[in-house]
């Protein structure tokens, strides 16, 4: 059986106690999810999963047919449409593709219950932690042997897709930076310069406010938002190395390091759109697109909320501002994305032979000229049509000398939705005791990573 098209026949389809887990909210569920997954893995049931990627050879994939059920995240307008033009692509009579779309947040909040139920054959993911993590828990399939025929992935992006265990889980597709962004004619029109320093940065803001306009767009109500922006400090004042290593458990929560973060966040916070807990990405990345803001922190996706022409090329970014000059800007955060196979899927040789032609440069190519805010990960990918803003972000994460992945990608996925997403929303709502948030942040560290 494939996983249901819309939320309510995926809630419906679940089991009555994931079903109340789900409507407790998002901390709730994804609390009682991760527990119940590490219950599973406590008493064997997870490796009897099994790890797939064995029964199905190279002539199996050749000639794979049959139905073949594909998860996906992509339920806003845009990427929905590119990823029908990539089915499309596929063109292959024999395998009959099922598509089944659920909202992206419900997608991850689901996820555990999802993988251990009745995930479709290939599913939308994320690399980095995230999918290795899955990988450990019996939860995705060994694609490695998919990997043996790939050409065009760098060897940083096959790290990325490999496990504790050395094989490979994942397919990256496409990739987009993380950084400031602004639009070049709100810019021009009031004389503002691009600042290079954190400093900077604040003297304009305070210059936007005089204007009439929210320095920063800013919108937390999903909980992961802001994770970005703590990256972003963190990468600045204390390094990729020491950001790697506190989203690994290795540095403490509570040292003067990441309490520097934090207090930088709190200079800056009065530069960011008011209420935000209540205000979803796309409604902060509208107020940018409506000039009433003058920049954002986010992902390039947020160009799906321009219209396509004039108003998307109005779009453009910056390296978040320097703040130490020995640390200086050459991290950047682009987060990859990519698809998984199931532990267990129903029709595995299809699988394959579908997430064989997802890594092509042709299939990622019919993608990102559907969705032109995101970058192809293959190599080999035709930028002729790439926009101004594809053209940059390439030479943006190809200059850049650390990348890391997003917080809750570089961190176990329990830390991060039930300790970060509350503790920083905390925060956001009440800067003033940066030293109990920290303390409590670190105390519920020791207690995830050492279980």
């Amino acid at each position: 059986m494939s996983r249901p098209s819309t939320e309510a026949q995926y809630l419906a389809g679940l089991t009555p106690a994931s079903v109340a887990a789900t409507r407790l909210g998002r901390r709730s569920l994804l609390k009682s999810a991760v527990a119940g997954a590490g219950l599973l893995g406590a008493t064997g049931l997870l490796a009897a999963c099994g790890s797939g990627g064995g029964s199905a050879g190279a002539a199996d994939v050749a000639n794979a047919s049959g139905a073949l059920s594909f998860g996906s995240n992509q339920s806003d307008a845009t990427p929905k449409a590119a990823y029908e033009a990539l089915v499309k692509g596929f063109n292959d009579p024999a395998i009959q593709i099922t598509t089944n779309t659920v909202d992206h947040n419900t997608f991850q909040e689901n996820i555990n219950n999802y993988l251990q139920g009745q995930p479709d054959d290939v599913f939308t993911w994320f690399a980095g932690y995230r999918m290795q993590f899955f990988a450990q828990q019996g939860l995705a399939g060994d694609i490695s042997d998919v990997w043996s025929g790939i050409q065009g992935d760098s060897d940083a992006l096959k790290k990325a897709s490999t496990a504790a265990d050395g094989k490979q889980y994942f397919v990256p597709f496409d990739y987009y930076p993380w950084a400031v962004y602004y639009r070049p004619s709100v810019f021009a029109a009031k004389g503002y310069q691009v600042p290079k320093t954190l400093d900077e940065y604040v003297a304009l803001g305070a210059q936007m406010q005089k204007d009439g306009l929210t320095p920063i767009a800013f919108g937390d109500k999903d909980g992961w938002p802001a994770m970005g922006t703590f990256d972003q400090l963190n990468l600045r004042i204390n390094g990729y190395q020491f950001h790697v290593d506190l989203m690994a458990g290795k540095e403490a929560w509570d040292s003067a390091k990441v309490k520097t973060v934090f207090d930088t966040w709190k200079r800056i916070l009065p530069l960011h759109q008011a209420d935000s807990l209540g205000r979803t990405w796309q409604e902060a990345a509208q107020s940018l697109q409506q000039k009433k803001s003058g920049t954002y922190v986010l992902g390039m996706f947020l160009g799906q909320q321009f219209t396509k022409g004039a108003d998307q090329d109005d779009l453009d970014f910056f390296t978040f501002p320097e703040i130490d000059s020995n640390i200086g800007t050459t991290a950047v955060e682009a987060p990859i994305d990519g698809f998984m196979m199931a532990a267990r899927p129903k029709n595995e040789a299809a699988a394959k032979k579908f997430l064989s032609y997802l890594a092509t440069p042709q299939a990622q190519g019919i993608y990102v000229k559907s969705d032109p805010t995101v970058v192809a990960a293959n190599s080999g990918a035709d930028t002729s049509g790439y926009t101004k803003l594809q053209k940059k972000a390439v030479e943006f994460v190809a200059g850049a000398k650390e990348i890391s992945q997003f917080m809750d990608r570089d961190t176990r996925p329990d830390f991060a939705s039930t300790v970060m997403i509350p503790a920083i929303q905390s925060f956001i709502k009440n800067p003033n005791d940066i030293d109990g948030l920290t303390k409590s942040i670190e105390s519920q560290k020791k207690t995830i990573f050492t279980s």
